[in-house]
C-alpha cells in the first residue's frame, strides 16, 4: 500500500522477539528432543527409523538369538501426570498475564496519545474504561497464577 504521496506505508508495530517466548521455543524443542529420545530407547518406532529397526531385527534372527524383551517403563502414577498438565496450564497462565501486562502498557500510552495530543476526549474515557477492565483482569490473573502455583507445589510435594 502507498499514500496518494507515493512512499510505502509503515507497519503500525513490530513483532520483536521476547526473550520469554524465544526461552519458551527453546524449551519446547528441548522437551521434544527429550521424549523422542526416551521413545526411541524404549522402541517404539519412529519415522524414518524403520530401515535401522529393521537391520536390527534381522542381526538378531541371523545371529539366532531371540529378541531381548524391552524393559517395561513403569506406569506414570496420577499425581506425576496431573503435575505436568497443571504445569503447563501454569505456563499457559503466566503467558496470559505477560500479555495483559503488555496490553495495559500499550493502553496508558494510547490513553496519553489520545486525550493529550490529539485532544479526543470521548475515546479518551472509553479507553479508561479499557484500561480498567484490563487492570481488573491483570489483578485476578496474578492471583490465580499465584493460587496455582500453591497448587503445583503442593503437587510435586505428593508425587
Amino acid at each position: 500500500m502507498e499514500h496518494t504521496t507515493g512512499t510505502p506505508l509503515r507497519p503500525v508495530y513490530k513483532l520483536m522477539g521476547d526473550p520469554r517466548n524465544i526461552a519458551h521455543a527453546k524449551k519446547v524443542t528441548q522437551e521434544k528432543h527429550h521424549k523422542a529420545q526416551h521413545a526411541q530407547n524404549a522402541g517404539a518406532p519412529q519415522p524414518g527409523k524403520k530401515a535401522q529397526v529393521e537391520k536390527t531385527k534381522s542381526a538378531s534372527i541371523q545371529q539366532g538369538a531371540a529378541p531381548k524383551p524391552e524393559a517395561e517403563r513403569p506406569p506414570q502414577p496420577p499425581d506425576s501426570a496431573q503435575l505436568e498438565k497443571s504445569l503447563a496450564a501454569l505456563s499457559k497462565l503466566k503467558d496470559l498475564e505477560f500479555h495483559s501486562r503488555s496490553n495495559i502498557e500499550k493502553l496508558a500510552e494510547l490513553s496519553l496519545t489520545i486525550e493529550e495530543e490529539l485532544k479526543q476526549r470521548a475515546f479518551a474515557e472509553a479507553i479508561g474504561a479499557v484500561y480498567a477492565a484490563q487492570a481488573a483482569f491483570q489483578s485476578k490473573i496474578l492471583k490465580l497464577i499465584e493460587d496455582y502455583e500453591a497448587e503445583c507445589a503442593r503437587l510435586s510435594g505428593a508425587a
